[in-house]
């Protein structure tokens, strides 16, 4: 590749992507009765994305098993989330075989969520002078966006991917991408299930957070802010406010080896997808698969 070759890195959010793909498709199985939805949805979804942006580089990220350093700062995060269905569990095996066909870095990392992972390969891809698209359905990533990193949000079933670039998250939520952290901290995150200040709503938050850095430095003037009823809210509230900022904040130093961090979709890899769609019975993206554009040379 020459030094002023495109290079394009598509990474992606695994379980956010795999998890939305099994509740926007109905049941599906083979033929012996194995379910696939979740597999399939994941596997058109990810097709569709490398025939239309091109990448050179691929990478995934997966959540660990184990309990993160979230967990154990706040035992109630995340935890109104509910049990796994069991026809998606039960996919999960072969999602793995489907991850391991890639070929490219697949990076599960105990103690720190996907999130963590992506961000951290985001900033290293992305200082080594790729463009970097992180491709989830998590908002939390949005914080990663910059001038080479953009995220590809996947909505709810219906709703079009949307590629959001600093001037987007700015549009939406009224705080550059950097500012997110603080400002959930005040609005709450149901999906985290981190606490809102009452009564700051998301246009009294943007206007907060663009005068204030951070949680501490709005905290420092919480005497001084307006309107002038939040003022004892805000302050009764400070330790949930800097820890709430703290959980919301993703890491960008997640240890990720020293191998390749991420990897061209190589033509033995191209081989064993479409041995394993085979095996899946998925009919229709053997020719997808075959329409991506050719494998670098060397891949």
């Amino acid at each position: 590749m020459t030094p002023n070759a495109r290079r394009l890195a598509l990474l992606v959010d695994t379980y956010s992507l795999f998890f939305r793909a099994y509740h926007a498709l109905p049941a599906m199985n083979t033929s012996s009765g194995e379910p696939t939805s979740a597999l399939y949805g994941f596997s058109a979804a990810l097709l569709a994305e490398l025939s239309r942006r091109q990448p050179t580089l691929l990478a995934f990220a997966v959540d660990a098993p184990q309990r993160t350093f979230r967990h154990e700062r706040q035992p109630s995060y995340k935890a109104h989330r509910e049990a796994t269905p069991q026809p998606l569990v039960a996919q999960l095996g072969r999602l793995r075989e489907l991850l391991a066909a890639f070929e490219v870095p697949t990076y599960q990392v105990p103690g720190v969520e996907a999130d963590d992972v992506l961000a951290t390969l985001a900033a290293r891809l992305s200082g080594e002078g790729a463009e970097v698209l992180i491709m989830s359905g998590d908002r939390d990533l949005l914080q990663t966006v910059c001038e080479r990193v953009r995220v590809l949000f996947v909505g709810a079933r219906g709703q079009k991917p949307t590629i959001y670039d600093a001037e987007r998250v700015e549009r939406r939520f009224g705080v550059p991408p950097i500012r997110l952290p603080t400002y959930m901290a005040l609005v709450g995150d149901a999906s985290d299930n981190l606490p809102r200040v009452p009564g700051v709503g998301p246009r009294t938050a943007s206007r907060w957070v663009s005068e204030h850095a951070s949680a501490a430095q709005l905290l420092a003037k919480a005497a001084e802010i307006e309107p002038a009823r939040l003022r004892e809210k805000l302050q009764a509230l400070e330790q949930q406010v800097l820890e709430s900022e703290l959980l919301a904040t993703l890491r960008r130093d997640v240890p990720l080896g020293d191998g390749p961090l991420a990897a061209p979709l190589s033509a033995a890899a191209r081989e064993r997808l479409a041995a394993l769609f085979a095996d899946l019975e998925f009919k229709s993206l053997g020719p997808r698969l075959a329409a991506l554009p050719p494998a670098p040379c060397g891949a």
